[in-house]
């Protein structure tokens, strides 16, 4: 059995079992249209502004996040290249974030391990989703998981890769290879707002939103038509024409129009649409720029980016690169982890009275500290005080009556 056999038919031109039909053809090219009739892709779902925000936050926030491996026991930041310059030309930032755009609009991020002569993982080449198309072998030694990926290049040549050779960040899926791509999930939603927005932009641009008709009882030759209109425009366009009263004749009545379309459930349908797309990526309301209505998260900034990153952020979307990159990347005892205290930070006042609560309870040092704010160690500061006399901690205070005694 050919290994390629592995994967599902591509339902493309170059499959003799596909008809090159006009409809196949715009399928293939734009992907399938939904209800709505408008074709919904990765690419052309960033033109929905609900879309583009939840993609740009999360693969922002990803990837300007820093994270860092540390050593298992100790939990003590150490160093790991792979994790600070991943890539020889992207920054980390540009790579991260890339890493989150793939899994936003795809459900699945993909690249190619570049390994040293000690078989460490020295770089990662990000490839495209569209070139991968992962299927399942038999386990064996060398492949323990029994993933494998078909990789095809520019030209169209396919080489068959490994775990081994491939990191792979797969989203939220139901077959534990693959994610699926929220893209996909909210193809209908993102369809009919794509719909909406054309549909307004149409309703401007063919002439629906008249100010208003010259309606006459008799029937107007065409030249008399264009003088009664050009006597209008010149008697009532213009501020310093504003107060002026304007005479028709021919019996010409003007009669003013409004919006059509029931305006309130047209923009309600459209404001829906960002809300029910920020569940598939889970960005609350607020993060859409969608504030009329109160978030159930609290009353301050500080509670709502807490709900968000405790319920949303970390479990679906730090959670699982921390993870592969302990599982793929590191070292054995290390692990690799967000820090994330730079976006629960409160107020000055606020990180001041908890750092010394914690201080005080001997709970941090003052390493612990300094390295929540972001700032070198200090020599000596990795002891920890008890709240007697603020001795170091495990010190057994002295005996004061035995003291008066002598």
């Amino acid at each position: 059995m050919s290994l390629f056999g592995l994967f599902e038919q591509r339902a493309s031109p170059e499959s003799p079992a596909v008809p090159l039909t006009a409809s196949n053809m715009l399928e293939w090219l734009t992907g399938p249209p939904g209800d709505s009739g408008i074709p919904v892709t990765e690419k052309s779902s960033m033109g929905m502004s609900a879309a583009y925000r939840c993609t740009a936050l999360i693969s922002s926030v990803g990837g300007a996040l820093p994270l860092h491996p540390y050593i298992k026991g100790t939990h003590r930041r150490t160093e790991a290249t792979i994790l600070d310059d991943p890539h020889p030309d992207m920054t980390p930032y540009e790579y991260w974030r890339l890493t989150y755009v793939h899994r936003c609009l795809w459900g699945n991020h993909y690249s190619q391990k570049i390994r040293d002569n000690k078989s460490q993982v020295r770089w990662l080449y990000p490839l495209h989703p569209s070139q991968v198309r992962v299927g399942k072998t038999r386990p064996t030694e060398a492949n323990p998981s029994g993933k494998v990926f078909e990789i095809t290049d520019d030209s169209g040549a396919t080489t068959p890769m490994t775990p081994w050779e491939i990191l792979h960040i797969p989203g939220l899926g139901y077959d534990g290879i693959t994610g699926v791509s929220p893209i996909r999930l909210a193809a209908q939603g993102i369809g009919m707002a794509l719909a909406a927005e054309r549909h307004g932009a149409k309703l401007f641009g063919s002439g629906n939103l008249l100010s208003g008709i010259l309606q006459t009882e008799q029937k107007l030759q065409e030249p008399d038509a264009k003088r009664l209109l050009a006597r209008w425009e010149k008697l009532s366009s213009g501020l310093e024409r504003s107060r002026r009263t304007a005479v028709l004749d021919s019996g010409a009545k003007f009669q003013s129009l409004t919006m059509p379309n029931d305006d309130a459930q047209f923009l309600e349908s459209r404001r829906f649409q960002v809300t029910d797309l920020g569940r598939y990526f889970g960005v609350p309301p607020y993060l859409l720029f969608e504030t009329e209505k109160s978030t159930s998260w609290g009353s301050g900034l500080e509670q709502q980016a807490q709900g968000w990153i405790t319920f949303d952020l970390h479990p679906q979307w730090l959670a699982p690169t921390e993870q592969r990159a302990t599982k793929e990347l590191l070292i054995r005892k290390h692990y690799a982890k967000y820090s994330v205290q730079g976006l629960l930070r409160g107020d000055s006042q606020a990180r001041a009275e908890f750092y010394r609560a914690m201080r005080e309870l001997g709970a941090f040092s003052a390493n612990d500290i300094r390295e929540l704010e972001d700032r070198t160690p200090v020599p000596n500061g990795d002891g920890f005080l008890q709240p007697l006399n603020f001795v170091p901690l495990g010190t057994i205070p002295t005996d004061q009556t035995s003291s008066s005694a002598a």
